[in-house]
Parts: C-alpha cells; sequence; structure tokens
C-alpha cells in the first residue's frame, strides 16, 4: 500500500483527507511544515500533500528543504492550498512542488492526481 503524508495545520482538513485517503493509502500526518520536513525524512511516504500556509516554517519552505535533501527529493509533491491567486501555482512550483491543487478539495481531481503520481 503507498503511503502519503499529509502536511497540513487545520484538523478539519487534515481529518477530511484521512477519510478520503485511509481506504486506499497509509496515511502519516503533520500539523507544521517543520514536523512535515522531519516526517518525510524519517517515513520516506510515496507522495506528500502539502498545505501552503503552515506555521513554523510555511510550506514553500518545507517543499524547498525536502526537494534539497537528496532522500527525499524524489516524493513528489503535491501543493493543496486556499492561496489561489494568480501567480501562486507558479510560486509553489519553483519552491519545488510537482502539482498544486486549490482548496476546497475536488474528491475526483484529487484522485485522479494520485493516480497519475503514484501508479
Amino acid at each position: 500500500m503507498k503511503r502519503i503524508l499529509i502536511v497540513e495545520d487545520v484538523e478539519l482538513n487534515r481529518d477530511l483527507l484521512m477519510q478520503l485517503l485511509e481506504d486506499d493509502y497509509e496515511l502519516a500526518t503533520a500539523a507544521d511544515g517543520a514536523a512535515g520536513v522531519d516526517k518525510a525524512a524519517s517515513e520516506r511516504p510515496d507522495l506528500i500533500l502539502m498545505d501552503l500556509s503552515l506555521p513554523v516554517i510555511d510550506g514553500w519552505e518545507a517543499t524547498r528543504r525536502i526537494k534539497a535533501d537528496a532522500a527525499t527529493a524524489a516524493i513528489p509533491v503535491i501543493a493543496l492550498t486556499a492561496h489561489a491567486m494568480s501567480g501562486d501555482e507558479e510560486k509553489a512550483r519553483a519552491a519545488g512542488c510537482d502539482d498544486f491543487m486549490t482548496k476546497p478539495i475536488d474528491e475526483d481531481l484529487l484522485f485522479a492526481k494520485l493516480r497519475q503520481w503514484l501508479g
């Protein structure tokens, strides 16, 4: 079973994602960017869903750190964010995100992206 790390500080959003994904994937969670970087390194998930507005360090910086580490650089990171302004997707991709989704979550699109990245 593929493992997904959900990095999301809002408990309601984290719980929603867990409910959506728990039947099909093994899940790990982190509530801030620093914990997300640590869990990416220690748990080596197959994919990371990364909120961008996070405490401690934001999702942009967390993604930069994950992608800068040779041990975690190949893990696909999908930005999952309420940041839907012009330029936000480009900013996320420049930080190292491999894909980009806006909230509220479109379940069909989420599962399509997970199939795309996880095979």
